[in-house]
């Protein structure tokens, strides 16, 4: 709510008390002529009486969860609007590169939340945080970076005349930014717009998809302590510990050695290999990701022949509909990686079990199909459910392909590419060329002349990369002495 109501919380008599919200309930929903908006008396911050706020938390396109608010008085006729987000701050803050080189590029639709920052570091130019969101595109960030800075420009070049030149040459750069040409050409002003949200939830438009943009880079990091405190995250007063003082304070704590550790994580596989000997399937509590309702958990253990032993974990909420599954491998990562080639040749092929981990990355070059690791998450399935999935979650989340600003001819392209994959599921494309790329090798297609080699299936093995390792977080991996124990940690 903005500075200029406060909702009035108290319940003398006379007053309404606010409205209450069951658990079970959607918080937002999806905006349509049926959605009403909740009205709450509240303070009028310059007459300082009672007027009244109308809350609307719903979902936009783009936008996700917003909460939409107004505000009048009767009394004063002060009215207020504003719209804030309401999706929760990300685990790890995003950081959008977008390299712009042609007439296109300017046309990319972006979400900006009011805690991102914009930087183009050609032109040595950082934007602080806006005070609201926006929807716009390249150019039109660049368009109001040049109405805001040629602002009072006149008064600077009579009273600070070196802040007036500095920004005339800023400006300059920027307009000739927005003069970029149709094709690539080596003469043009290309510049690099850089979208850094510390809560995740600003978007850039990818023109590629479903594949991927050569000219769209995101990467994930974990936020500073400066920018959780202005997130509200932690607490500003508090002071933080030293180094030493944390080591001190772990010192102090309870502590298991490394075999300890290892026995403790055998105790869990084992009650879960019991479990699944015995086919019963373990549950436990948790929270629906998309309403936020209490819901359960399942969780099994399956070996998989020639492969491994495998946890599919299963989600359903019954208060919104919500499902979702997963899979997870056991075991020790591989010290190489596994790329699996497979031929599909006929609707036989399309019922082979298939196990893509959460780190494989999926590719069917005739259909145009590529997806980086990390997409999906890990499946358990058959081919044709995996086309299935990928099919579904491509054609309800891909962002900036749905409303009013839809550019018709990316919608068709994607729309066409859909009714490929489509047909491809429903097996009227052969041959097709199925791709998994796993750099921890923990994805598997099932050989259906098992144990004779498949004829239509070849499985390569090769060296990972620095940057891939780096990914997993194995470059700083310490297992020297792994299996004795350490008499400090015992002490």
């Amino acid at each position: 709510m903005s500075a200029n109501e406060q909702t009035n919380t108290s319940t003398t008599d006379g007053e309404q008390p606010l409205p209450t919200i069951n658990a079970g309930n959607q918080l937002f929903t999806d905006l349509d002529a049926n959605v009403s908006a909740t009205e709450i008396e509240s303070l009028c911050m310059r007459c300082h009486k009672n007027g009244m706020t109308k809350l609307l938390l719903t979902r936009i396109p783009h936008f996700k969860s917003i909460i939409v608010m107004a505000f009048e008085c009767p009394h004063c006729g002060w009215k207020n609007n504003e719209v804030q987000s309401g999706e929760a701050v990300q685990e790890k803050g995003h950081r959008y590169e977008c390299r712009c080189t042609t007439k296109a590029d300017l046309n990319r639709q972006i979400v900006r939340n009011s805690t991102a920052s914009v930087s183009i570091p050609e032109f040595d130019f950082t934007a602080p945080p806006a005070t609201t969101s926006s929807l716009t595109t390249v150019e039109g960030i660049l368009a109001r970076f040049i109405d805001d800075l040629g602002m009072d420009q006149e008064q600077r070049k009579e009273q600070i005349p070196e802040v007036y030149q500095a920004i005339e040459n800023l400006l300059e750069n920027l307009r000739a930014a927005l003069a970029l040409p149709e094709e690539e050409s080596a003469s043009g002003h290309a510049f690099t717009l850089v979208l850094d949200d510390p809560t995740g939830n600003s978007y850039v438009e990818s023109l590629c998809l479903p594949n991927i943009d050569p000219k769209l880079a995101v990467h994930n990091y974990r936020r500073t302590r400066d920018q959780e405190i202005q997130l509200g995250l932690i607490n500003p007063d508090a002071e933080e510990p030293t180094q030493e003082e944390e080591q001190q304070a772990a010192a102090r704590a309870p502590r298991m050695n490394l075999r300890e550790e290892a026995e403790a994580s055998k105790g869990v596989i084992r009650a879960v290999k019991e479990a699944s000997e015995s086919n019963e399937v373990l549950s436990f509590p948790a929270n629906c990701s998309s309403c936020n309702a209490p819901c359960d958990t399942r969780m099994q253990m399956v070996d998989i022949p020639h492969f491994k032993d495998v946890i599919i974990m299963s989600t359903t909420c019954d208060h919104c509909g919500y499902k979702s599954n997963e899979v997870k491998c056991g075991g020790a990562i591989s010290d190489k990686g596994k790329r699996i080639i497979l031929i599909l040749e006929d609707k036989d092929d399309l019922s082979r079990d298939i196990l893509k981990s959460e780190t494989s990355g999926l590719s069917i070059p005739e259909i145009q199909l590529d997806l980086i690791p990390g997409t999906l998450g890990g499946r358990f399935t058959t081919v044709e459910g995996l086309l299935r999935q990928v099919h579904d979650e491509l054609d309800r989340r891909a962002p900036f392909l749905e409303g009013d600003s839809a550019v018709n001819e990316r919608r068709e392209k994607f729309k066409n590419f859909l009714g490929r994959l489509e047909d491809a599921a429903d097996g009227k494309i052969f041959p097709l060329t199925l791709i998994l790329d796993d750099p921890v090798a923990n994805s598997y297609i099932q050989n259906i002349y098992a144990p004779d080699p498949d004829p239509n299936m070849k499985e390569e093995e090769y060296e990972r990369s620095f940057d891939e390792n780096e990914d997993l977080g194995l470059n700083d991996i310490n297992v020297d002495n792994y299996e004795a124990p350490d008499s400090s940690m015992e002490q």
